[in-house]
């Protein structure tokens, strides 16, 4: 049987980043969808569970961390891989990424190659 196209969803408040990531990942044979922000993600999280989320942490509204730990402590979403990516780099801010259960955390700007590599490691 085909294999379905694994689903992203894409969670940063800069339409730049949304853009260049939407564009890296469907050239991959991805498909995305993106929030702006943790309360959109949310919502649309209501509605699709993706194979995997991308999640900045400064945001408006709800950060990454608020979201990451709503994801994991919802039965339904609680398996989905999440992959970090941000400029805060700090030690600090990665232990507590780990501590909610964050899969991966990268430092933006980031690599595709890196980011390609480490999405595969998580949607086989």
């Amino acid at each position: 049987a085909a294999k379905q196209t694994s689903l992203v969803i894409v969670v940063d408040d800069s339409v730049t980043v949304r853009k260049v990531t939407t564009r890296l990942l469907e050239r991959n044979g991805f498909d995305v969808i993106t929030a702006k922000d943790g309360v959109d993600a949310i919502a649309l999280l209501q509605d699709q569970k993706p194979d995997l989320m991308l999640l900045d942490i400064e945001m408006p509204r709800m950060d990454g961390f608020e979201v990451a730990t709503l994801v994991r402590h919802d039965e339904r979403l609680k398996d989905i891989p999440i992959i970090m990516i941000t400029s805060r780099t700090g030690q600090k801010h990665k232990e507590r990424a780990m501590s909610i259960g964050v899969n991966e955390y990268l430092g933006k700007p980031f690599q595709e190659k890196d980011l390609l590599e480490n999405i595969q490691r998580y949607i086989d």
